[in-house]
Formats: C-alpha cells, sequence, structure tokens
C-alpha cells in the first residue's frame, strides 16, 4: 500500500470527521491535538516498524501527510 494513503487512512480512523486532504496544517487547523499525535506515533510505530524519539514528536512533524511522511522515513533511519 501506498505510505501516503496508509497514513490518510490512519488519520480517519483516529478522527474520521476531518477532511486531512484539504488542510494545509492538520495541527493549526484544529484536526489534530495532542492525544490524537500521541495515538497516531502508536500507530506509525507499529505499522511501519519504526520507534519515533520523544524529539520529535513536534507538531511541526504531523503538519501535514507530507510531514509525517518525512518524520517516519526520518526514525527508520535512526532504527
Amino acid at each position: 500500500m501506498d505510505e501516503k494513503k496508509k497514513i490518510l487512512e490512519m488519520l480517519a480512523e483516529l478522527r474520521p470527521e476531518f477532511d486531512y486532504e484539504n488542510s494545509s496544517n492538520f495541527v493549526e487547523d484544529g484536526l489534530l491535538d495532542s492525544f490524537d499525535i500521541v495515538s497516531l506515533t502508536t500507530m506509525l510505530e507499529e505499522y511501519f516498524k519504526v520507534t519515533i524519539d520523544g524529539m520529535s514528536i513536534v507538531p511541526e512533524n504531523y503538519a501535514s501527510v507530507d510531514a509525517i511522511l518525512a518524520l517516519v522515513k526520518s526514525s527508520k533511519g535512526a532504527n
């Protein structure tokens, strides 16, 4: 499965009421709060088999699908 599509599926599972594809910044637009970010981090770690460093769990890394994918890819390199 396409990684971006999988991330969108995870986001929809967390908060199905939001349209992530039309948001330029998930955090600033109120689509993700801190609890959602923690839950999403767990989902990402389990699915992509990575460990996301606590210092990387900052709003800018969860602002968009591209930002989340970059976080996952950088975490793969750290493992």
